[in-house]
């Protein structure tokens, strides 16, 4: 593949193009750099872009030139950004949204702006809510294409540096410069494999139980876990995965217990059974999480608006919380 050279050859590269300069650059060619940073891949950065390697690789060639540094080098079987990449792409999110802020100060029209737009999410709230949304882009703004990133517990920092204009967590950051909106409230329950075992019906049965849980990187553990931990009540955790959707092949077939927001029933969890905790539990709030140089930004508020608009619908579609199923009479010996 073209547009990689050896960081020996670099020098000779960046004498080669030295004619171009600053007045050289535009939007394109920022959105270029933040595809191939964000997806460490030419070949995924072209189809995030939807156009040909050989046009990213020309246009690295190009903003190599511009800003006299490599950029991308081979390691491998992949490339790595140098430090000057990295340098550059916190500073081009920044200017993207400048340029997009300059085009809307007029009035903004959804039908009319071209756009990505990258929102940070776990699996739930992406399940749950960003399909609807893209949904309702598509109808309403089909300039505006919608990246999805994993949120983890999300930082001030990601939303300070560009990584993401907005992020759906129940988990906001604490920080002077966030912004915070409450989308809904959620419960917690008990998941597990009704071909297996009943529904823990008091805390001893529960607490005797094997537990899996999520835990986030690094080492951050669910709110609900927290909790519990914090109270005294000490379960025995047999497995931790890093999301949400790793959970169900470790519940199929066991007796085990899953304690986690109810409305991953609508979709990643479907086929388990699920019940009340048999404990005293905190509800679980999902906060819209924004950066505050976006509060006014025309396109910012439309976004957080459709946003909020699809709410209903989708917990419309995760239907009430089941009654547990019935426990099984013992078999005749």
């Amino acid at each position: 593949m073209g547009g990689f050279t050896n960081l020996k050859n670099s020098g000779k590269l960046m004498v080669a193009m030295s004619t171009f300069d600053h007045s050289d650059l535009d939007g394109h060619l920022l959105q270029l750099l933040l595809a191939v940073h964000e997806e460490q891949s030419v070949t995924r950065a072209a189809l995030r872009l939807a156009c040909t390697q050989s046009a990213v690789s020309h246009g690295l060639d190009k903003l190599r030139g511009i800003v006299g540094d490599p950029l991308f080098v081979r390691a491998g079987r992949g490339i790595v950004a140098t430090a000057r990449a990295d340098a550059l792409a916190q500073r081009a999110r920044l200017l993207l949204e400048e340029m997009r802020g300059f085009v809307t100060a007029g009035g903004f029209d959804p039908g009319t702006v071209q756009a990505s737009i990258t929102v940070a999410a776990n699996d739930l709230q992406r399940d749950l809510l960003l399909p609807l949304l893209l949904q309702h882009l598509r109808q309403h703004a089909p300039g505006l294409a919608l990246r999805v990133i994993a949120s983890g517990v999300p930082s001030a920092q990601m939303l300070r540096d560009g990584h993401c204009l907005l992020a759906i967590s129940p988990r906001p950051p604490d920080a002077p410069d966030i912004v915070q909106k409450r989308l809904f409230e959620d419960r917690y329950a008990v998941f597990f494999d009704a071909g297996q075992r009943a529904a823990p019906r008091t805390p001893v049965e529960y607490l005797a139980a094997e537990h899996v849980t999520v835990v986030y990187e690094p080492h951050r553990r669910l709110d609900i876990d927290q909790w519990l931990a914090d109270g005294g009540r000490a379960r025995r955790f047999v497995a931790a995965v890093p999301s949400f959707a790793g959970v169900p092949a470790f519940i199929q077939g066991s007796t085990r217990l899953a304690t986690l927001p109810s409305l991953l029933r609508a979709q990643l969890l479907r086929g388990l059974a699920l019940a009340p905790v048999p404990l005293p539990c905190p509800p679980m709030p999902m906060y819209l999480i924004w950066h505050l140089r976006h509060q006014a930004d025309p396109l910012h508020q439309w976004l957080r608006q459709q946003i909020e608009a699809v709410v209903p619908a989708a917990l419309a579609a995760a239907g009430p919380m089941p009654e547990p199923p019935k426990a099984r009479s013992p078999r005749a010996r």
